[in-house]
This record gives structure tokens, C-alpha cells and sequence, in this order.
């Protein structure tokens, strides 16, 4: 069955649980609460061999989980599904996140709420899927508490309730920005200013003026930071920490995430 691999933990948070000798958490099939956070399974509308699922995730206020990405002093989540049945390939959805920096660093992920829809494929459509997840993930604060879930959920007509917060959040997972898109990055390419490194991009379309961040992947040895504004209308400059030597990254392919308001795309672009 194919597997969902996220990248390798980053290190700056205290991960005070494993530390202090605390058991894990275990969830089959209910949902666990405590500990500032409460998760569970829920499933969603079946088409053909795909089943929509979602993993729920409610955190109390102040506390956070993490992105794929999760930023430079974040933990990233790891989903299991390899006790899964009648499963022949999953595939976790990522509803666009949030850049938040306090003490311990800049981060990026979620509060509240998140819901992770997850496209479950059948190995025979024509038989129910039952669901098992084994995940780490990080809950924060100004700590962080590893979590390590054992869940289960076995294929059954969805609540209207839940249906809908999958529905819900799977509206939040960006689209590719394709020509229909609203904007879109038309040029990558690196800036050096003062022995400094800046990611400069240029947007063309409309609609990225309101409240717009990007989050980019595809560097294990650089993070970048918010865009800021670079002159001209449409170009923005990223910060790029960690970077010592500019042709480690020219020619590189990166994946942008970009949020601008109510809009969110996914784009690939090679810097220049």
C-alpha cells in the first residue's frame, strides 16, 4: 500500500513528553480529549473505489499543530495507515496554513480546528474499507507535547455533520494555478543584498494584494519567510535563512503554497 512520508522532524521545540517518560495516546474508533487537544476519525462520501475521510483535530485556544512544512522550529505530522484493509493507497489533503512566530520561533500550521481530508483508494470497491492510523504529530504552545494516535474507523454512510467539516475543509486545500487561476508566480530568482539572500518573485494576475503569504518547500538546508513587498506592483521578496551559497539553490525546483485572502494555490516554479 502506498505511504504518506512527511519530512524529518526539525529540532528547536522541547519535546517535554517523551522527556518526562509519559505514555502515548491511544484512539480506536472515538475520540481522545485531554491534554489540549481532542482528535477522531470521521468518514465522508464514497465515489467508486475512493473513500473521503477526514482526520479531526480541535485544539484548545493558544495551542497549535503543524503543516507539512512547519516552518523552522516546528514539528512535522507522520500518518501511518499500514494496518489499514481493503486499502490499496491513501492520500492526505493539506488545507493552507498559517505563519505564526513567538519565542521558540516562526511556525507554520494551524489553531482551533483543522481537518485533514484523506482520499482512501480500495483494493476492491465492492468491499468496505476499514480505516487504521498510527500518527505523531506536535500540539504547542510555548512547549510542545509529542502525540501519538492509534486510530480506526470502519466504512459506513457518513452523518450529514461530519460530510460537511470534511467538504468544509477540503475547500481550504489549494488548487494548482493554472491558467485559470487568479494569480500565479511568472519568474523565481535569488537577490543577494549585503551578503543576504532573498527568494524575488514576480505575480502576475489579481487578487494577491489582500493578506498575501507563501510557504516554500523543496530546500532542506534554507527557510524562507514572509513576502514582502519589492518595488513594484506584483514583486515580493522572501528572506531566505540558512542559505550560504546561492547556486545550491539556482536551478532548484521549489513548491510554493500561496495565500491571498479567500484564495490559495499550489505552484511549481525553478529559480533562475
Amino acid at each position: 500500500m502506498e505511504q504518506i512520508v512527511t519530512m524529518p522532524f526539525m529540532k528547536r521545540r522541547e519535546l517535554i513528553l517523551a522527556a518526562l517518560g509519559l505514555p502515548a495516546f491511544t484512539l480506536v474508533g472515538r475520540a481522545e480529549t485531554g491534554h489540549h487537544y481532542s482528535a477522531r476519525l470521521i468518514g465522508g462520501e464514497r465515489a467508486g473505489s475512493t473513500w473521503r475521510a477526514g482526520l479531526d483535530i480541535t485544539l484548545e485556544k493558544g495551542w497549535k499543530t503543524y503543516w507539512r512544512m512547519p516552518g523552522d522550529a516546528g514539528v512535522p505530522p507522520q500518518f501511518d495507515w499500514s494496518r489499514s484493509r481493503n486499502v490499496k493507497s491513501v492520500t492526505v489533503l493539506w488545507p493552507a496554513p498559517t505563519r505564526f512566530a513567538d519565542k521558540g520561533g516562526e511556525t507554520v500550521g494551524y489553531k482551533d480546528r483543522v481537518v485533514f481530508p484523506v482520499d482512501v483508494v480500495a483494493e476492491d470497491p465492492g468491499q468496505p474499507i476499514d480505516l487504521a492510523l498510527d500518527a505523531f504529530l506536535g500540539v504547542c504552545e510555548i512547549i510542545c507535547i509529542p502525540v501519538k494516535l492509534e486510530m480506526s474507523l470502519a466504512q459506513s454512510e457518513p452523518t450529514p455533520a461530519d460530510a460537511s467539516l470534511i467538504a468544509a475543509f477540503a475547500a481550504r486545500v489549494p488548487q494548482k494555478a493554472d491558467a485559470q487561476a487568479p494569480f500565479h508566480v511568472a519568474s523565481a530568482a535569488l537577490v543577494e543584498t549585503d551578503g543576504k539572500f532573498d527568494l524575488a518573485l514576480r505575480l502576475v494576475g489579481q487578487g494577491f494584494d489582500r493578506d498575501l503569504d507563501i510557504f516554500v518547500e523543496g530546500s532542506d538546508f534554507a527557510y524562507f519567510r514572509s513576502p514582502r513587498p519589492a518595488g513594484e506592483k506584483g514583486l515580493v521578496q522572501l528572506r531566505i535563512d540558512g542559505l550560504k551559497d546561492a547556486q545550491k539553490l539556482k536551478g532548484r525546483q521549489l513548491s510554493l503554497t500561496m495565500t491571498a485572502g479567500d484564495i490559495r494555490l499550489e505552484q511549481d516554479v525553478v529559480v533562475d
